[in-house]
């Protein structure tokens, strides 16, 4: 997400002072040296309508970059990478001088070389705004993306950008094949719910049967279970995690799937009770396959799928160290702002793990319409809602997530590797879609932009009910929230953000804890005209107003709505991503002093097993463990709640009969209820 801005203010009155602006020309970069009390102005006389691109690439200094209207209003902020290139992108409403002021975050100084790349008229086509907007990443120094979008079994654009291989400067190509990460889900739903439809096995067939291996909770887990995320089992990455294992680094093996599912002493939730995103289920499912094919599920996967679909560049990777020919590979930024290489997660497959291209998911996403793979009743059974045994829907179906976006039915998914990302998107009432994938965090995927860019006319315009929501792995990941003035960014609501009334947000500042999860807070604040949510001890995001009590964040993947009582009090807040509302309470303000010295020592999970060690630093609580780089700081919330920095997200301290402090109980995202006990 974009690096919150501390000093506006500071910024802004440097700006104003700073020394006359220098014109700044394509192709003509300049570099300068940037001291702590500088401000550099550059400026672009530009018409209406015009569509500009440059960068000031940061070699031993971080800056920011404000952009100044022809008014002189403040349009907006960037700042992103700490070093190397700092994008900026935007377009002209009015015609005039627009002014790029350039300042050291936190007085830092150093050098940097401010460039314009390109000023050219808005793109009036489809094809050529989709291409304006990936445009900063167009070039043979940054990792790539390709895009793709499908109407009604044709496909009518397909375009890559940037490079697939930097070592040995291979661009994208609409052909090159790319991880694609937990959409990869719905093919292993597929799979299971063709054996199914051909009697091989049943939905509802208790998992124990065929992998007997796992442990009897005394509730029957069904396939069906795993299938829609609802069968209570802990999600392995989260817990292999919390006990120390380096998803980025460590080899993760289907034996660690398994033995995370053996060692938890209880389910976490009774099966069907409750919809909670979880790796383990797929995983799990691809052992299914293989023991009731007698083939290696990547082999059956070929075989039944990809071969009769012509999908010829579509491989599952059983291990991250498969050769798979002509892949992009994924990538991740350095502090140094250079680019490393990022191995993909072990363990994955089932639940991630294939590699294909744009094109080839066209082929895939075009059975959604035909129904010629697997047939009628199994796309019915793929695309069919479950629901919960209290009667909630979970806006899921088999591998895919079922909702509406904008009057349209949606069928859709996204994923996330270390670096790769993807987004596919299908809207079954006008039999098209779109496919984006990426090699990068850092390059956002917005298949929902693109589709309204191709078919504008299918969606109804924003309402303020804000009813339409992001998948949650795309909200999960860590793509950088898209440029604000792209028309792939989503408008949250039709509400003008200029008639709202900043001393309004007071009513809304404050710290709200979700009411499900104990020890999850999120800090609201006002500071310099922006409204900030901080969650947990992690860096505050600046919100954008979309109605009179709701904001966004990260062009709508997460929504907020305050709630004000009958006295005008806002005591209630809901969070709103990926098809789930969650709702939060205001607790106190400042947390009540505690002794924290009663919390020191050494903390054992037979679970898990693994140790940490409490301590004080810096006035503070933290935890220390031999496999983590650095210490994890834990925060007071109220009671004996804390909140945890990764990969703890909740922690909720026990004392025994004589008030001393015997453990605690741990929750991360996915995965809840673990035990620690205190040491002597």
């Amino acid at each position: 997400m974009m690096r919150p801005l501390l000093f506006v203010a500071t910024l802004l009155a440097l700006a104003s002072s700073a020394s006359a602006q220098e014109a700044l020309q394509p192709g003509a970069p300049v570099e300068r040296t940037l001291a702590s009390s500088d401000a550099h102005a550059y400026s672009l006389t530009l018409d209406a309508g015009q569509f500009v691109l440059g960068s000031a690439d940061q070699h031993t200094v971080d800056v920011v970059v404000t952009l100044t209207g022809p008014d002189g209003e403040t349009i907006r902020e960037f700042d992103q990478p700490a070093r190397g290139p700092e994008p900026f992108q935007f377009v002209t409403e009015d015609a005039g001088v627009y002014t790029l002021t350039v300042t050291p975050f936190n007085g830092a100084e150093g050098r940097y070389t401010m460039q314009l790349d390109r000023t050219e008229p808005v793109a009036t086509t489809p094809a050529e705004i989709v291409s304006q907007r990936f445009a900063a990443v167009d070039n043979d120094r940054s990792p790539g993306a390709v895009v793709a979008v499908l109407e009604r079994g044709e496909i009518v654009f397909a375009q890559a950008y940037g490079m697939a291989d930097l070592t040995y400067g291979i661009p994208f190509t609409t052909d090159t094949p790319s991880n694609i990460g937990s959409t990869s889900k719905q093919f292993t739903a597929f799979a299971v719910a063709l054996l199914a439809e051909q009697g091989d096995l049943s939905l509802d067939d208790d998992v124990r049967t065929h992998i007997p291996e796992l442990p009897d909770f005394g509730q029957t887990v069904t396939l069906r279970h795993l299938l829609t995320h609802t069968s209570g089992y802990r999600e392995y990455l989260t817990a292999l995690s919390m006990a120390g294992v380096s998803v980025t680094t460590d080899d993760i093996g289907r034996e660690d799937v398994l033995g995370v599912v053996a060692r938890q002493p209880e389910l976490q939730n009774a099966p069907g009770a409750k919809w909670e995103y979880n790796n383990t289920g797929y995983g799990l499912l691809a052992i299914v396959v293989e023991r009731v094919t007698g083939t290696p599920f990547q082999d059956w996967m070929r075989a039944n799928v990809f071969e009769p679909l012509g999908m010829d560049h579509t491989v599952v990777r059983t291990d991250r160290a498969e050769i798979v020919p002509g892949r992009a590979m994924g990538y991740v930024p350095t502090d140094s702002g250079a680019w490393k290489e990022a191995i993909d997660i072990g363990g994955a497959m089932g639940d991630g793990g294939i590699y294909t291209t744009a094109g080839n998911l066209l082929r895939w996403m075009d059975t959604y319409r035909t129904a010629s793979l697997g047939g009628e009743n199994v796309r019915r059974e793929m695309t069919t809602e479950a629901v919960l045994t209290t009667g909630d829907s979970t806006g899921y179906g088999l591998g895919l997530f079922l909702d509406e976006f904008r009057g349209q039915r949606r069928i859709s998914h996204s994923g996330a590797d270390i670096a790769h990302r993807s987004s596919f998107t299908y809207f079954p009432e006008i039999e098209s879609g779109v496919v984006v994938l990426t090699n990068s965090p850092t390059i956002p995927v917005s298949s929902l932009g693109v589709a309204m860019v191709f078919f504008p006319d299918a969606f109804e315009s924003p309402s303020a009910s804000g009813a339409e929501r992001a998948a949650p792995e795309a909200a999960t990941s860590e793509a950088d929230t898209p440029d604000a003035s792209a028309p792939l960014a989503t408008d949250a609501s039709a509400f003008d953000p200029a008639s709202f009334v900043p001393e309004t947000f007071d009513a809304f500042a404050g710290r709200f804890e979700l009411d499900d999860t104990a020890g999850y807070v999120v800090t609201f604040s006002r500071e310099d005209g922006r409204y900030l949510m901080q969650v947990l001890d992690s860096p505050a995001t600046e919100m954008d107003v979309v109605g009179p009590a709701r904001f966004s964040v990260g062009g709508g993947v997460l929504e907020i709505a305050f709630h004000a009582a009958p006295d005008g009090t806002v005591e209630t807040a809901t969070f709103y991503q990926g098809g789930q509302e969650l709702p939060a309470s205001r607790i106190a303000t400042e947390a009540e002093a505690i002794a924290l010295d009663d919390y020191v020592g050494r903390y054992y999970s037979e679970e898990l097993g693994t140790v940490y060690t409490a301590r004080i630093d810096d006035g503070g609580l933290v935890f220390v463990h031999p496999r983590k780089n650095a210490p994890i700081p834990i925060l007071h919330g109220a009671g004996e709640r804390f909140s945890g920095g990764a990969p703890f997200l909740t922690l909720e301290f026990e004392r025994d009969a004589g008030g001393q402090v015997s453990g605690f109980v741990a929750g991360a995202a996915r995965t809840t209820g673990v035990r620690f006990e205190k040491m002597n």
